[in-house]
């Protein structure tokens, strides 16, 4: 894209950065961050780094270097805009209800932008024995709130119902209970009806992975707490309505809490690399090779090497007080397996899966379905290819033409890989089948995109909080490395954010550590 191309271009004519200690001795070197990676995570660490956050330039005592293979930021975060269509090509929207997404939009002065979901279409629907029903008002992925709309939906039969709402007398397991699956935690407290026609499609829209082996201590922390604190996921989803601000109750509140930019998701990376790029973050177009540590600790990294007119300005080895590691595990994986083979198979040994996205634009007279949610979730158990759907031009405004509709529908996921890797010929016939049997689609689209994220989305298996925690012991061991992203310790764009913004703060506590070294006597 062209603002990238000038971001790079600009960055690039400052002078090199490999540079040895000043030639005054008695006064400090400017100190230097490599961040590897150019998605949201690193975007945000290189935000974090600078002197006084969001309120004050680099100035001359450190230098922060972002180096981006692709020559593009966000990561998956990608928007494309046409003929009137505005599509995302991943997320869609964030949640609000944690501050560093809402933050970040604030201080890039995005706030005028946001826009919440429709408040006419604030719920969710759920296939069940082919037909679109509502998922059960208050029951938010694994905890109900209201006896009635348990006791009257149709998505469960009579037993159903009755063993959900015993979910407050099932015993709480044992404290000493480090972890266990969704499927096991969800079959202990739920029953196995609940699971298979709520739990694992809901599930499936959010990590695409599979229940049987997800974390609930990693990817719902929230809800294996609430077990022991609450002593039922039932008390504590009560206890939690109570102690909300304003009238959580209300239908739909759930996806109130989702927000996005009128522009697209994209506009916040976008604007995000601007920002660094005015106040002196240099961006890099290369791909980093190999990574290692000199004996007083600074660092190393080693670049594959631009061709072309603005190879001088790029030298093949930059060396750095601290660097931020802001890729998937598996290539961190790569780039430390000579420095740190340990750490490097831990690393490696964080699993990942992906989906694919077919968004379909239609007319709006030929889908017969209402498309009155937010969008549809697919159990397992209908056999069908989808995972979901999401409604995007029902959610928010301006992503399709007036008297349009815009339908993405997710493929794959950690239990079905295989269809997400079908050729756009065979992938795009599927998906219209199901979504003409489903929604009651006719015609032909107005427009098709077809997006794949194979390999993207990493998988929190049982014990990924341990496996995480030796992570970290290990990375503690090198001093001036962080890592940050998604493999860690959430996939929303608040906790990638958050991630940049914690490995900003470990090297920052590097380079006060050192710079106390240095300091003259």
């Amino acid at each position: 894209m062209a603002f990238f191309h000038d971001v790079n271009r600009r960055v690039r004519r400052q002078p090199p950065l490999c540079t040895g200690w000043l030639a005054d001795m008695n006064t400090p070197r400017p100190q230097h961050v490599v961040i590897i990676g150019g998605g949201l995570a690193g975007l945000a660490a290189a935000e974090a780094l600078l002197p006084g956050g969001a309120d004050a330039s680099t100035g001359d005592g450190r230098r922060v270097t972002l180096i981006e293979t692709s020559g593009r930021f966000g990561g998956v975060v990608q928007t494309d805009r046409r003929d009137g269509w505005l599509i995302e090509r991943s997320a869609d929207s964030f949640l609000a209800t944690r501050p560093e997404a809402v933050g970040l939009v604030n201080r890039l002065g995005l706030t005028n932008e946001l826009i919440g979901v429709d408040p006419g279409v604030r719920r969710a629907l759920v296939l069940h024995r082919g037909r679109t029903q509502p998922v059960p008002s208050g029951f938010r992925l694994l905890a109900p709130s209201r006896l009635r709309s348990i006791l009257t939906t149709p998505v469960l039969s009579p037993l159903g119902r009755l063993r959900l709402l015993g979910e407050r007398f099932i015993r709480s397991r044992a404290v000493t209970a480090k972890d266990e699956s969704l499927e096991h935690f969800a079959l202990r407290r739920l029953g196995r009806e609940a699971f298979e026609a709520l739990v694992q499609p809901l599930a499936a829209g959010i990590w695409t992975a599979d229940p049987a082996r997800l974390s609930m201590a990693a990817a719902c922390p929230e809800f294996f707490a609430m077990e022991l604190s609450a002593g039922s996921l039932w008390a504590g989803e009560q206890r939690r309505i109570r102690a909300a601000i304003g009238d959580s109750q209300a239908a739909g509140a759930r996806y109130g809490q989702f927000l996005t930019l009128a522009s697209g998701m994209e506009t916040i990376p976008r604007r995000l690399a601007d920002h660094l790029a005015a106040r002196g973050v240099r961006f890099i177009t290369d791909s980093v090779t190999d990574l290692s540590q000199l004996p007083d600790h600074r660092w190393q990294v080693f670049l594959r090497g631009l061709k072309g007119d603005d190879a001088a300005d790029t030298p093949a080895v930059i060396e750095a007080d601290a660097v931020v590691m802001a890729v998937p595990s598996p290539t961190a994986a790569t780039l430390l397996r000579r420095c740190d083979p340990t750490l490097s198979g831990a690393l490696a040994a964080i699993e990942y899966a992906g989906s694919t996205i077919v968004s379909l634009g239609f007319a709006r007279d030929d889908v017969s379905h209402p498309l009155d949610a937010a969008g549809l979730v697919v159990p397992r158990r209908e056999g069908r290819r989808m995972l979901a759907a999401s409604f995007s031009s029902q959610k928010f405004p301006g992503r399709a033409p007036a008297g349009s509709v815009l339908i993405r529908t997710f493929v794959g996921g950690a239990l079905d890989p295989e269809t997400a890797a079908i050729e756009d010929a065979r992938l795009v016939p599927l998906v219209l089948k199901e979504l003409r049997e489903v929604l009651g689609v006719r015609g032909s689209p107005q427009i098709v995109q077809v997006n794949r994220w194979l390999g993207a989305m990493p998988q929190y298996t049982v014990g990924h909080c341990e496996h995480v925690a030796t992570i970290q012991q290990l990375v503690a061991g090198h001093r001036g490395l962080a890592l940050a992203g998604a493999a860690y310790e959430g996939v929303g764009i608040p906790q990638v954010l958050a991630s940049g913004q914690a490995a900003a703060a470990s090297a920052q506590r590097t380079l006060n550590v050192a710079f106390q070294k240095m300091e003259p006597t």
